[in-house]
């Protein structure tokens, strides 16, 4: 295992993330366990932070997408920080709320936002929304207007950027259930329509080109792209947009297949972007707007990685062996996906030379129920503990109950401490919403 800034190999061979030991881990919390590194959370933070502040005037601000992963802990660590948040549901935005978040520095997203979402956002003063159909500017129009406030919104526009990513998670191309796209004059038509309205206060545009993106002149040419039509809009209907919001999608490393970028090298990803906007922005005449972006996967991503315990091994000759862990498709819906690659290795021997190639299933009722395939191990035994690294983003967020099965829980480890974060499930848990029809009883 090429050792990284999050995770080492103690003396005794077992893998160790933030400095706490992942054998004594699995034995104290049990498994599945998802397990975060703090200290790499907030570096990841601080980068983009602080980047924005020195490159950019302090005209900018960081805000850390929970879609990634969403829990309290989470946003008290982003709020530590300085940093805002986007949230995409009224359950992202209720638990940053709750955690003591403050509702101006949260930006609200989604493409198909729900009446009772977009009436809790304005009953608690969100700073931003951002629209994405006419309907929802009518609703947001009605809801401030009856609580007699403007509320700030942007727009989500498609540039027409397509980022060299998986098809599934391309979201900036015209054929998007993202936002508006530029090419067609729909981005065009539905700013007039917003600038009509009473009770918005249109700030700005944002934009998404996809994730898992390593290629920085992406970026570049989606901020050049919306800066142009930012320009149009000037020209064409006096509307000088005064916040950019750009999205976020920098990729991370999962395989050796990835780059492995070191934490510092976002920075050069942030500082491409900023002088494509101050470069374009100076070619128009245009005042540089507030930047926004929203890193998700890039501060939590490398941060965590899930233990598993091993139980049963099949091996089919000449076919394939498979080696089963105690969890699956429940906790990590990733590779059912997209075909997500995965660096696996067995914690308890993780020192141990490679000798084999498996797939490592999970105990889902689901032939599908694979999180990675042909990937090098040690020969594995019943019993140890299996690590799949780069966990920490859209795996707990993405998790389900499916079969019944427990959402595991989450631990942070900072300077070889380890408390939950998110605690176990239990049976309790599972049928706290059921009720049996009387008729049934």
């Amino acid at each position: 295992m090429n050792e990284r800034e999050t995770l080492k190999i103690n003396k005794s061979g077992h893998l160790e993330i933030g400095g706490a030991d992942t054998v004594e881990l699995a034995s104290r919390f049990g498994t599945p366990l998802y397990v975060f590194d703090e200290d790499y959370i907030r570096k990841m933070m601080r980068i983009y932070r602080r980047t924005l502040d020195d490159k950019y005037s302090g005209n900018g601000t960081v805000l850390y997408a929970s879609k990634a992963f969403s829990c309290m802990a989470i946003y008290k660590i982003a709020q530590s920080e300085g940093l805002g948040v986007d949230v995409v549901s009224g359950g992202e935005l209720y638990t940053a709320i709750k955690a003591g978040f403050p509702a101006s520095k949260i930006c609200m997203h989604g493409n198909n936002k729900l009446i009772k979402e977009l009436t809790f956002a304005l009953d608690n003063r969100v700073g931003l929304i951002v629209v994405d159909s006419c309907r929802e500017a009518d609703i947001i129009d009605k809801l401030a207007g009856e609580r007699n406030f403007k509320q700030n919104v942007l727009i989500r526009i498609n540039p027409g950027v397509e980022a060299h990513t998986h098809a599934y998670i391309q979201t900036a191309r015209t054929d998007s259930k993202f936002g508006f796209a530029v090419a067609d004059g729909a981005a065009e038509d539905i700013t007039k329509y917003v600038l009509s309205k009473n009770n918005i206060n249109l700030r700005g545009y944002h934009c998404h080109i996809g994730s898992q993106i390593f290629e920085k002149q992406s970026f570049v040419l989606a901020a050049q792209k919306v800066i142009d039509f930012m320009s149009e809009m000037k020209t064409k209907l006096g509307f000088e947009a005064d916040t950019l919001n750009i999205g976020g999608g920098f990729g991370v490393w999962y395989t050796d297949e990835d780059p492995k970028l070191k934490p510092e090298d976002y920075s050069g990803y942030l500082c491409a972007l900023i002088d494509a906007i101050k470069n374009k922005s100076a070619e128009h005449g245009l005042r540089l707007p507030h930047l926004m972006l929203e890193p998700g996967r890039s501060i939590v991503g490398e941060a965590g990685i899930t233990l598993y315990t091993v139980g049963a091994i099949k091996d089919i000759p000449g076919i394939r062996k498979y080696v089963a862990i105690d969890g699956g498709m429940f906790d990590n819906p990733r590779y059912a996906l997209y075909q997500s690659k995965y660096t696996v290795i067995l914690a308890n021997r993780a020192s141990e030379e490679c000798t084999e190639k498996v797939s490592v299933s999970g105990k889902c009722c689901e032939s599908g129920d694979l999180i990675a395939v042909g990937v090098p191990l040690p020969r594995a035994e019943s019993g140890d503990i299996l690590a799949v690294l780069t966990t920490g983003a859209y795996n707990y967020s993405m998790a389900s109950n499916y079969n019944r099965n427990f959402v595991p829980p989450a631990v942070l480890v900072k300077d070889g401490k380890a408390e939950y974060i998110v605690r176990p499930q239990t049976y309790e848990d599972l049928i706290r919403n059921d009720e049996i029809p009387d008729r049934l009883k």
